[in-house]
């Protein structure tokens, strides 16, 4: 197995393997994103989970909207998938944000957060109130909960209320798309985003370490091992219609580089 932390009680690997690419979000285009949702089956989903085990990875993040994404969770984890899920929390096909988080907790996740669309919204308006709503609720269900967010500005928000576990910080503030700025990758996001996991005494998730495909994985993975506090983690999308080895290849990439990581801190 990868090297692993103790993430918010949870034994974690400092690889996760996250999931974009399987509901077609390449933040890239619209035909890249039909390409990624065209490949990535329920079986080719899962089949990619069992790889992740197998390679040493032991914990994977999906959206809980994606329904195609959400049977493969669902199928995985009911035939006795090894990987530790983290859920990403949305209540845009839900009632409302307890119902979209009650349902993550019954199919089985291990902790979760607030999808970072959701917090961007919250925090232009300043809605302490609704967030720390949703979190006390995610709480009461017995699940570490985080927060993601596309600015480190939002993070630091968050971080201020004192209402999470842990946080799911971006390397690129992707425009905020969300936020209808576009597909926007400027490498001083990078800087930022560093800077704010190191203020946050939280233990972090650092997504988007290639800016969705635009940077050489290797470059990421030094830079953000070099970077991240020694309790963080990172969470990676892996497209294997680009490349069928991708999850090995991520996985040693990783390991190299998380044993330079230890041998700089010793």
């Amino acid at each position: 197995m990868l090297q692993t932390v103790n993430f918010c009680g949870l034994t974690v690997t400092r690889l996760i393997l996250g999931a974009n690419p399987f509901g077609g979000y390449s933040h890239q285009n619209p035909a890249r994103d039909r390409e990624m949702v065209a490949y990535y089956t329920v079986d080719r989903i899962i089949e990619t989970w069992g790889r992740a085990e197998a390679a040493g990875i032991n914990t994977m993040i999906t959206n809980n909207e994606s329904p195609h994404v959400v049977q493969a969770v669902r199928e995985y984890l009911s035939g006795g998938g090894k990987l530790q899920w983290v859920a990403q929390v949305n209540c845009r096909l839900q009632p409302d944000m307890e119902r979209a988080l009650d349902e993550a907790v019954e199919i089985g996740c291990k902790a979760l957060y607030i999808h970072g669309g959701q917090v961007d919204n919250l925090f232009c308006r300043k809605d302490e109130d609704t967030l720390r709503r949703w979190c006390n609720h995610a709480r009461s269900l017995g699940a570490p909960v985080g927060c993601a967010g596309h600015t480190p500005e939002a993070h630091l928000w968050v971080d201020a209320l004192d209402i999470t576990d842990f946080h799911a910080v971006p390397f690129f503030t992707c425009g905020s798309i969300h936020n209808g700025e576009g597909e926007k990758f400027s490498l001083s996001d990078m800087f930022r985003a560093v800077a704010c996991i190191k203020e946050i005494q939280q233990p972090c998730i650092g997504y988007k370490i290639m800016g969705a495909g635009r940077i050489d994985p290797r470059m990421a993975f030094e830079y953000a091992y070099e970077s991240i506090k020694p309790g963080d983690v990172v969470n990676v999308g892996m497209h294997r219609g680009d490349n069928d080895n991708m999850v090995e290849e991520n996985v040693a990439l990783a390991r190299e580089f998380l044993s330079r990581a230890t041998t700089h801190e010793d």
